[in-house]
């Protein structure tokens, strides 16, 4: 089984990487596991809607980006509803 192209533990290690990334840009305070849960969720959402508009990407790199990108999203939108 695949996950954008990559395996389910290359997966969970990009997630957490694309988790960690984010938490370094946006400047939060989070953990390792709501890194990997962050980067892991940010890349499936994000992934969705460019397939829902007709993008569809594959491979370690891409799943890093999108999952980068998603967790940003995400941390964003915590941050906004926190307020």
């Amino acid at each position: 089984m695949d996950v954008n192209g990559v395996g389910w533990i290359a997966a969970i290690i990009i997630g957490g990487f694309a988790g960690w990334l984010a938490e370094q840009f946006m400047k939060s305070e989070m953990g390792v596991f709501m890194n990997i849960i962050l980067g892991i969720v940010g890349a499936i959402v994000l992934n969705a809607i460019l397939a829902f508009a007709g993008m569809g990407f594959a491979g370690w790199l891409a799943y890093l980006i999108i999952g980068f990108i998603g967790a940003c999203i995400l941390i964003a939108v915590g941050r906004a509803a926190r307020l």
